[in-house]
Order: C-alpha cells, then sequence, then structure tokens
C-alpha cells in the first residue's frame, strides 16, 4: 500500500506492520518482566509506579537504578546487533556473514586487550579500543577479500582466518598480562550485562540511535546492492562507496556494543535470518532484525539471569549455547542445498 508523505513516498505492507508491532509487544513484555523479575519479585503495577515521582525510595532503587539499566541495555544492543548482521548478510550474500563470523567481534576484543595492556581502564579508553579494534580488522578483512570488487564468500573466508589469527593472539595476550588485567579482561570477554548502570549505556544509546536514524538510507542500498553491483549502478547508487559507508556502520554497531559489553556471539548471525523468515521478504530488512535482535537477546539475558538458583550466568553463555544449535542447523541446511 503506496503512502505519499510531501516528497516522500513509502511501502507500507500489512505483514510487515502486524510483525514489528507483534515483536514490539514482545520486546515491552520481555522488559517488564526484567523489571518485576530478581532477587526480590516487584509486582507490575509497582515496577510501573517506580518511574513516578511518589515511588518509594526502595523500588526506585531496584526497578530503575538496578534493574532498568540491564533490561533497556539487553534490547538496545540487540537491536544493534541485528542491524549489524542484517548489513553483513546483505552485503556478502550469506547467512554466515555476520560480525561474529567475520571476525569483528574478535578485533574489537583485541582493541579492548590492546588498551588494558597499555594501562588504560577507563570506559573512553575501552570503547575506543573496541571500536579501533573493529575497524581495523574490518578495513584488513576488507583489503584482503578485495579482488578488483567485494565478493562475499570470500569475504567471509578471510574474515574465519583473520579472526583464528586474531583470537590466539588475544589468548597470548591474555597469558602475558598481569593477573588483575587478565581476570578482567577474561570477565569482560564472556559478554555480560552485569553491573551496568545509566551511564555506560548512554553513550551507546546515543551514537546506536544516531547510526539506526540512516536506516531509510542503508535499507534503500541495501536492496539496491542486492540486485548487484551492475543493476545497484544503473539505480544511481556507488557501489563501493555504499558498501564502505555500510561496512563502518555496521562495524561501529557491533564495535559499542562490544565495548560496553564484550562480544556477545550469535545474536548478528541469528537475527537476520529469523526476520527474513517472519516478514516473507526476500531481502534482508535492518529494522525486523534489529526487532528480532532486541527479543533474542532479551530474552537471553531473562535466562542469564534466571536459569540458574543463586546464581547468574554472563549472557554471552547463553547466546553461545543457543546460538551453537543454530549454527550446526544453519550449516546442515546450506550443506543440503550446496
Amino acid at each position: 500500500m503506496p503512502v505519499r508523505i510531501g516528497p516522500w513516498s513509502l511501502l507500507l505492507r500489512p505483514r510487515l506492520i502486524v510483525t514489528s508491532a507483534g515483536l514490539l509487544g514482545l520486546a515491552a513484555g520481555i522488559l517488564l518482566l526484567s523489571l518485576c523479575l530478581g532477587d526480590t519479585t516487584i509486582p507490575p503495577e509497582h515496577v510501573v509506579r517506580a518511574f513516578t515521582p511518589d515511588a518509594p525510595r526502595l523500588d526506585r532503587m531496584v526497578v530503575v537504578e538496578w534493574r532498568a539499566p540491564r533490561a533497556v541495555a539487553a534490547l538496545v544492543f540487540g537491536a544493534c546487533l541485528g542491524v549489524s548482521g542484517a548489513i553483513f548478510q546483505s552485503l556478502t550474500d550469506n547467512p554466515l556473514g555476520s560480525p561474529d563470523v567475520i571476525g569483528l567481534n574478535t578485533g574489537a576484543f583485541s582493541g579492548v586487550l590492546v588498551v588494558m595492556l597499555l594501562g588504560g581502564a577507563g570506559a573512553g579508553a575501552i570503547a575506543g579500543g573496541a571500536v579501533l579494534g573493529g575497524l581495523l580488522t574490518a578495513g584488513l578483512v576488507y583489503a584482503l577479500a578485495y579482488r578488483g570488487g567485494l565478493q562475499g564468500f570470500r569475504l567471509i573466508i578471510v574474515g574465519i582466518a583473520v579472526s583464528a589469527m586474531l583470537a590466539s593472539a588475544n589468548t597470548w595476550f591474555s597469558v602475558k598480562a598481569a593477573l588483575d588485567v587478565s581476570m578482567q579482561a577474561a570477565v569482560w570477554g564472556a559478554g555480560t550485562l552485569t553491573g551496568l548502570r545509566w551511564g555506560g549505556l548512554a553513550a551507546v544509546g546515543m551514537g546506536g540511535a544516531l547510526l539506526l536514524l540512516t536506516l531509510p538510507w542503508l535499507s534503500r542500498w541495501m536492496r539496491a546492492l542486492e540486485l548487484g553491483d551492475d543493476t545497484a549502478a544503473v539505480l544511481g547508487v556507488r557501489t563501493e562507496v555504499a558498501k564502505a559507508v555500510l561496512v563502518v556502520v555496521g562495524v561501529v554497531l557491533t564495535s559499542m556494543v562490544t565495548a560496553v559489553a564484550g562480544p556477545i556471539a550469535f545474536i548478528a548471525l541469528a537475527a537476520p535470518q529469523i526476520a527474513r523468515r517472519l516478514r516473507r521478504s526476500g531481502s534482508f530488512d535492518p529494522i525486523g532484525s534489529g526487532l528480532v535482535g532486541m527479543l533474542l537477546l532479551g530474552g537471553a539475558d531473562l535466562i542469564a539471569q534466571h536459569a540458574v538458583p543463586g546464581g547468574r550466568l554472563p549472557v554471552g553463555a547463553v547466546t553461545v549455547c543457543i546460538g551453537g544449535g543454530y549454527l550446526v542447523w544453519l550449516l546442515l541446511r546450506e550443506g543440503r542445498r550446496a
């Protein structure tokens, strides 16, 4: 159903609207559950009241200061990872083309380890190290995979090789570092949202929001590039410039999450594929992928907090367990198609 608003025109599809509303509703439900559940269960009506000026001090402290930053972060970070996964799977035209498979998470981890080894312990230094590490890794993979153009399968193979080398370097850095740095890196490297506060979420939230505002242009470029470089050029897209911009946006989205929460695997891999099946779309949809990423990471964080009585798991451990099964299924499916 085409809709025109002044100089802008939109194509509204009922299925996309319904699935988006359903995903947002489920995300809201996960958010409410995250705020209610904990060592002390708080009823939903008290959760809502905790955000009002006359809320009891204890409810406000538990809900607004302790639980809300982690719950909101799970949704925001999941959206960033889902969009990043959609970008890279669209560029590579391959369901394995996600940031965690082609080494961008590992590169961001390497950047953080280098910063830690150099004595940087502040949030700004760690965030800068993660983003710089991710961008340098993306540049290396891009340069090694570029042969008169960017071919998706070559990018994945090169990315896997670079990721393996960086993982070995990360292990060496961790062994050679001081014990306190190694412990800090090990906890952070597992991928965790524990202890997150509004200050840590603010930078990623603002940066992610600015990048997500570019989704209309990114979606247009992605749809054009999926038709082939020649067709995209005919449609007025400067293909190599568009690919470079998409890579930078995808890397920054992933690296910002990695800087705060550590490398969280498989959300970027699974979210775009699930979104395509839910929406029955032939192209990669960054908006749908972001919504599915919200659900996946929000749900994984609920499991991480409450699956083990008396203890809490790193959310990265939960996503690896869930994503490992998904990756095996995906590899078997792609093997049959080949």
